[in-house]
């Protein structure tokens, strides 16, 4: 028998599919044990709402970096939307990703920076699209981290941590 265990959503900028279709031929049976993708759960665990009526109608889930290496061409597409914006392995295209935004007249929209999120290493960063770098800066965040740009940042809810209260058990 052998386990991948693969932290994320392999179906979300994953290799998932790619390595069941790799080993199928070796007529390997698979499966495969959904959980919940981080580009959810980890905002949730803040008390980020991806969407929320008069907040936001939907959101994007983006990859930051390409196979190619190259910011996604989506983010501009997602940038000229009220969308919720989730950027995935995107802290190495910040300045790239808040040049478009900036382009397009979102300097005062709200930005979460999620280091390690859920986990006992987690830092958080609030800001703007103007403010956002110099938070990073402050706060030295580095990958891995989710991006969350959007009005629902400043919708957030105050939440007890789950992560906190076990700890007290």
């Amino acid at each position: 028998h052998v386990v991948r265990l693969k932290g994320g959503d392999p179906f979300v900028f994953g290799r998932g599919a790619e390595e069941i279709d790799y080993v199928r031929p070796f007529g390997l049976e698979t499966f495969v044990v959904p959980g919940i993708s981080s580009s959810i759960a980890v905002p949730a665990y803040l008390g980020i709402p991806l969407t929320k009526r008069g907040a936001s109608e939907s959101f994007w889930v983006i990859t930051g970096t390409t196979k190619s290496h190259q910011l996604s061409e989506d983010v501009s597409l997602a940038a000229k939307s009220t969308a919720t914006i989730v950027i995935l392995m995107g802290m190495g295209k910040l300045d790239e990703i808040v040049a478009i935004f900036s382009a397009e007249n979102k300097q005062n929209t709200a930005v979460a920076i999620i280091q390690e999120g859920t986990t006992e290493n987690e830092k958080v960063g609030f800001g703007t699209i103007e403010t956002i770098t110099k938070v990073v800066a402050e706060k030295h965040l580095t990958s891995p981290a989710i991006i969350v740009i959007g009005d629902v940042v400043k919708e957030r809810v105050q939440l007890t941590s789950i992560y906190k209260e076990f700890n007290k058990i």
